[in-house]
């Protein structure tokens, strides 16, 4: 419980400090962190619990996460389901706290997206289905690699949370203006049923690409890395 605990709140950080970054603090005027910030809020969030709860629960905080770890031979089925209730609540949570927040604002309106992750007319860039799916994949699968390359017994010990924290910084340069990053379908479920509507609909998406990516990435891993 105390694993599923930590796995529970550290999700709720990882959406509240990176989705509320976008949703409270990108757009504000004259001073709004813009796409940048958002993207280093999101490795901020899992930079600072991997240290904090990593010995505790391996701080996966994303399902894509932990199924990866587990096709890579780090992670125990039996824990899975467990494990992705506590992050997908946890993302939940941090939903609604954020909800309470913004809407504290009489401007705020779900509408505008809430931070959900998209494709088509509904990509902050516009990209399409395609090119939507093909990003998560490729994003995910480089995050397991890093993950597990980073928390290698061979690797050098305490750094793995900087390369984890600064790889998911990375991968949000590089695709929030293709889905708005979700490379984790918590995270992504977390502000998208309070959307509803289109982000609900799309939802799909950002369930299946982040997890065929992590099997696809700790795959890569476990083969350039064995002896």
């Amino acid at each position: 419980m105390k694993k599923l605990g930590a796995e529970f709140f550290g999700t709720f950080w990882l959406v509240l400090g990176g989705c509320g970054s976008a949703v409270l603090a990108a757009g504000f005027p004259d001073v709004g962190i813009g796409l940048a910030g958002v993207s280093l809020a999101f490795g901020l969030t899992v930079l600072t619990m991997a240290y904090a709860i990593g010995h505790i629960s391996g701080c996966h905080l994303n399902p894509a996460v932990s199924i990866g770890l587990w096709a890579g031979g780090r992670f125990p089925a039996d824990q899975l389901p467990s494990y992705i209730v506590a992050q997908v609540l946890g993302a939940i949570a941090a939903g609604g706290v954020l909800f309470l927040i913004a809407s504290g604002n009489a401007d705020f309106n779900v509408a505008g997206g809430f931070a959900s992750n998209g494709f088509g007319e509904h990509s902050p860039g516009g990209y399409s289905m395609q090119a939507a799916l093909i990003c998560e994949v490729v994003m995910t699968a480089f995050f397991l690699i890093v993950i597990m390359g980073a928390t290698d017994k061979r690797a050098p010990a305490g750094f793995a949370p900087i390369a984890i924290g600064l790889c998911l910084t990375l991968i949000h340069l590089i695709s929030i203006p293709v889905t708005n990053t979700s490379v984790n379908p918590a995270r992504s479920t977390g502000v998208a049923l309070y959307v509803g509507d289109w982000a609900v609909a799309q939802l799909w998406l950002f369930w299946v690409a982040p997890i065929v990516g992590a099997v696809v990435g700790a795959k890569i891993y476990k083969w350039i890395a064995e002896d």
